[in-house]
């Protein structure tokens, strides 16, 4: 996954996109762990994490633009 600078640079449409498409893979992994038939359970760990992160990131540029919008 790409790290919190790469991140930064991508823009709110991207940030979205990406959230959604790691939300549809931790839905999948879910799924595939009540069935038994999950791989690596770590990789959710991971999943979690970057989703986090994007969330941050979508976040902090959302309280940017409002404090631009308000100066």
């Amino acid at each position: 996954m790409a790290t919190a600078k790469e991140l930064h640079d991508l823009n709110l449409e991207d940030l979205n996109r990406r959230a959604q498409e790691l939300r549809e893979q931790l839905f999948q992994d879910q799924l595939k762990l009540k069935t038994g038939s999950l791989d690596n359970p770590a990789e959710r760990t991971t999943k979690k994490r970057d989703l986090a992160r994007v969330l941050t990131v979508i976040t902090q540029k959302n309280a940017k633009a409002q404090a631009k919008a308000k100066a």
